[in-house]
């Protein structure tokens, strides 16, 4: 049988505030029972996983290879010319 922990329990398990669980819980997975809001262990693995941040910078950033890394999306993207130049260039 799955686990069904109201705001205190859950608010322990993921260690943060239950206030913060209260104001974030339209955006958080949870289940409801008419008024009853609860959490199950599912849910809370899906909040955790929607909150986990790795480090970019730092000892602790996962080292990449320039080479396997690829090129940034957007690096091919050029700025577009100041305005009015391009159309007094066109007659």
């Amino acid at each position: 049988m799955t686990r069904r922990l109201q705001y205190p329990q859950a608010a322990e398990e993921l260690g943060v505030e239950e206030s913060w669980l209260r104001r974030h819980i339209k955006q958080l997975p949870h289940k409801k029972v008419g008024r009853v809001v609860y959490f199950t262990d599912s849910d809370l693995e899906r909040i955790d996983a929607l909150h986990h941040q790795e480090p970019t910078t730092g000892p602790l950033a996962a080292a990449t290879d320039p080479k396997t890394a690829g090129s940034h999306p957007l690096s091919n993207l050029r700025p577009l010319p100041r305005r009015g130049r391009a159309l007094t260039n066109a007659s």
